[in-house]
């Protein structure tokens, strides 16, 4: 789940610091990240039309409990789900349910698993059946935007050098990156400083200049990097559910998500796959 989802609970756990974490923090992240990682590398192969979002859900659920492992996402600010599952124009936050899958669907399957008290934040791209020629050009984009966001981070990099990374992918293939949501900080806390936009900067529509802060990247700084790629405009709007952000203009949406961490040299993804299965098609 992205920043914009800070609870009350969580604000008095945050200090609003970034921190700066070692060698046994590690450890703990890639045992988190590992098993969220395995959660999506199940879930590949049950993705098919005639199939619920429900189900799906159900799936991540079971998987996650017979791990020994708990989901940061039940009860989280009353949301009942394993997983986020956004169809489509979703962009993020989509709530499964009784919904079945199309040929051609694409989604993206959001999960954040809690291991030893770490927190293991990932999501990634499916299709049901064969997705058409632009919707597969937009996700293979959103990887691509994500991998040169997380290729930008090493020690002395910035924030803002991580978003201009993703939007120069992004933009230079015609889509555009949705700026009411970004990466955020985690570690034992779900959500935390520092938030990790996708853009370097932007006009918005009276002519402001937005930009990404320069924050600099240090060793030991966990984080999330998570664009949501747009095939038109980068509009929102928020459903009456008060959790499923929609693309304004109802065009496609498509979102990768990693956690990761600054390194010595440069940086350490713990939600990598352990069979290859980061991208579709799988």
């Amino acid at each position: 789940m992205t920043e914009s989802m800070l609870d009350d609970e969580e604000q008095d756990i945050r200090t609003g610091s970034i921190k700066i974490h070692g060698a046994e923090d590690f450890e703990g992240m890639r045992k988190a990240g590992r098993l969220a990682a395995e959660c999506l590398d199940m879930i590949a192969g049950e993705v098919k039309p005639g199939v619920t979002t429900g189900h799906l859900d159900n799936l991540i659920r079971d998987f996650v409990m017979d791990h020994g492992a708990l989901s940061a996402t039940i009860g989280y600010r009353g949301y009942r789900h394993a997983s986020c599952i956004s169809l489509n124009h979703v962009i993020c936050h989509g709530i499964p349910g009784d919904k079945l899958l199309k040929n051609g669907d694409i989604m993206n399957i959001d999960v954040t698993v809690i291991v030893d008290g770490w927190h293991g934040d990932t999501s990634r791209m499916f299709y049901a059946g064969e997705p058409k020629v632009k919707a597969r050009r937009l996700v293979d984009t959103t990887y691509d935007a994500m991998m040169a966001g997380i290729e930008a981070v090493k020690p002395g990099a910035t924030l803002r050098d991580i978003g201009r990374a993703i939007q120069m992918i992004a933009e230079g293939q015609g889509f555009s990156v949705v700026r009411d949501f970004c990466g955020h900080g985690l570690g034992r806390v779900f959500h935390d400083a520092p938030n990790v936009v996708h853009y370097a900067e932007y006009k918005d529509r009276w002519g402001g200049v937005h930009q990404a802060p320069e924050t600099e990247l240090k060793p030991g700084m966990f984080f999330t990097i998570e664009p949501m790629i747009n095939e038109g405009k980068p509009d929102v709007k928020l459903l009456k559910d008060n959790w499923t952000a929609v693309s304004r203009d109802k065009s496609l949406s498509a979102q990768f998500e990693h956690s990761i961490a600054v390194t010595e040299t440069s940086f350490e993804i713990f939600t990598k796959s352990p069979k290859g299965l980061d991208k579709p098609p799988y």
